[in-house]
C-alpha cells in the first residue's frame, strides 16, 4: 500500500471518538451482500442496536460470497458510511497480510471483532497478531456455528488439520470467544479444548426497525388459496437440509406450494435436491425462485403460511427470528437454540429422527381455515416479541465489549 493510500486511510478512518470505543470488525462478507446469510444480518443488527455507544468500523471483501465480480455500488479500498458504521471494502490485492496489517496499524480502535473461525480475514489477522510484533488490542472471535457438526463435518479433514495447526501456532491464544448459545459453547469447548471462562454467550439482536408493510395480511400472487404455502429460505448447502425437507414433503398428502429461495452454493448437492423434486407427487408444487437479498427477506416470509427449515445446526438462526418477526410460524429441527416453540405458539421444533412428526404437523396445519391461519399469525407476532426483545440480549452484547475495555474493568 502506497504512502498516499496510507495517508488517505488515516484521514478517512477519522480520529478516535473519545466518547465511543471503536470496534474494528472483520467479516468476509457484509452489506450489500446477502449470500453469506445470518452472519451479515447479525452484524448489521448488532451495529444498529449498539451504535449509540460504540463506533463500528467494518473491514470486508469487495464482493458477495462466491462472486467473482465486486459490488457495483460501493467504493473500494476507502472508508465510507454504510448505515450506522464505516465500512472498508477490500479489493483482492489489498486483502493481503501486508494490506490488513496496514489497516490494523492505521485505523484507531479499542477492540478487534473477528467473525468466523475459518474465514481468511480472521486467519490473516490472527497470524499478524501472533507473528508481526505489533501491539494488539483485545480480540474477540465469533465462530457463528462453525463447530456444530452439521457445519464442521463439511470438508472435515481440511478443517481438522487447520484446527490442529492453529493450536500449534497459538493463533487463538488469549482471545475472547463470542457464541450465541450453550449449544455453541459446548461445541466450541469440545473441538478447541478451551476454558469456559474465555467464552461469552450473547443473544443475537433482532432487526431494529420492522417495516410497516408487515401489518398487512399475507398475499402471494398466483397461488391457489387451497394450497398450504411453505417456504425454504437459506443457503442451499448440505448442512441446511433442503433434501430432508423435500423427503418430508414427499410423504405429505395435502396440496402444498413449496417455494425455495437461496444461493445454490453446492452444485452437486443442488443436483441431488433437483432429483428429489422431480420425484415428488403431483400434490406438491415446487418453485426455485433464486436468491433473496437482505431487504427482501421479511416481505418474502410474510407471504407464506409456514417456514420449513429442518437445519442440521444453527448457532442462532437469524433467518428463524426474521420469519417469526413477520408472524409466519416455523417448523424446524431441534438443532438450534430455538426450542419449545409450540409452548409459545411460534411453531414446532422436531427431532430430525422423527420425520413422520414433520409430516403429521404439515398435514394438520394444512387443514386450518383462513381465519385460523390469521389468528396463528397474530399469536406469533405477539409472542415473539418477548423472546426477541429480552433485555438480557441487549445487555449481554454491551457487556461483551465493555468487559474488554480498561475503563470498565474493576
Amino acid at each position: 500500500m502506497s504512502k498516499e493510500n496510507i495517508q488517505l486511510l488515516e484521514n478517512e478512518s477519522g480520529a478516535k471518538n473519545p466518547d465511543k470505543p471503536v470496534i474494528l470488525v472483520f467479516v468476509g462478507n457484509y452489506l450489500p451482500g446477502y449470500k453469506a446469510g445470518g452472519i451479515i444480518r447479525n452484524i448489521a443488527n448488532t451495529i444498529d442496536h449498539l451504535s449509540d455507544g460504540f463506533d463500528f468500523r467494518v473491514i470486508t471483501k469487495d464482493r458477495d460470497l462466491g462472486d467473482t465480480e465486486p459490488y457495483g455500488n460501493i467504493r473500494f479500498n476507502e472508508w465510507q458510511e454504510v448505515g450506522n458504521a464505516k465500512v472498508y471494502y477490500l479489493s483482492p490485492e489489498v486483502a493481503s497480510l501486508k494490506g490488513i496489517k496496514t489497516l490494523l496499524t492505521h485505523t484507531p480502535h479499542d477492540i478487534v471483532l473477528l467473525n468466523s473461525f475459518f474465514d481468511p480475514l480472521t486467519i490473516k489477522t490472527l497470524f499478524i497478531r501472533r507473528f508481526s510484533g505489533i501491539g494488539f488490542k483485545p480480540v474477540i472471535v465469533a465462530p457463528f456455528g462453525e463447530f456444530a457438526w452439521a457445519s464442521l463435518g463439511q470438508k472435515y479433514l481440511k478443517k481438522y488439520l487447520f484446527i490442529k495447526a492453529a493450536k500449534l501456532l497459538g493463533l487463538y491464544k488469549n482471545v475472547i470467544w463470542r457464541v450465541s448459545s450453550e449449544f455453541e459453547k459446548n461445541d466450541l469447548i469440545k473441538e478447541m479444548n478451551i476454558k469456559s471462562g474465555t467464552i461469552h454467550i450473547t443473544g443475537d439482536l433482532p432487526i431494529k426497525n420492522i417495516p410497516d408493510f408487515l401489518s398487512q395480511e399475507p398475499t402471494l400472487s398466483g397461488s391457489d388459496p387451497h394450497d398450504l404455502r411453505i417456504v425454504f429460505l437459506s443457503r442451499i448447502s448440505r448442512e441446511k437440509n433442503l433434501d430432508y425437507a423435500l423427503k418430508v414433503l414427499s410423504k405429505v398428502e395435502t396440496n402444498i406450494l413449496f417455494d425455495i429461495y437461496g444461493p445454490a452454493e453446492n452444485e452437486s448437492y443442488w443436483k441431488e435436491c433437483q432429483s428429489l423434486i422431480k420425484q415428488l407427487p403431483n400434490n406438491i408444487k415446487v418453485n426455485y425462485l433464486g436468491n433473496a437479498t437482505s431487504d427482501q427477506v421479511l416481505r418474502i416470509f410474510s407471504q407464506y403460511d409456514l417456514f420449513l427449515f429442518p437445519t442440521g445446526g444453527e448457532a442462532y438462526g437469524n433467518v428463524i427470528a426474521e420469519c417469526l418477526t413477520v408472524g409466519t410460524p416455523v417448523l424446524i429441527s431441534t438443532e438450534t437454540p430455538w426450542r419449545d416453540l409450540n409452548n409459545d405458539g411460534l411453531g414446532w421444533d422436531v427431532d430430525l429422527e422423527k420425520m413422520d412428526t414433520f409430516v403429521n404437523i404439515i398435514q394438520e396445519f394444512s387443514s386450518l381455515s383462513s381465519a385460523q391461519h390469521s389468528e396463528k399469525r397474530r399469536v406469533v407476532k405477539e409472542n415473539i416479541q418477548r423472546r426477541l426483545f429480552d433485555p438480557f440480549v441487549l445487555s449481554s452484547n454491551i457487556q461483551l465489549f465493555e468487559n474488554q475495555l480498561p475503563e470498565f474493568k474493576k
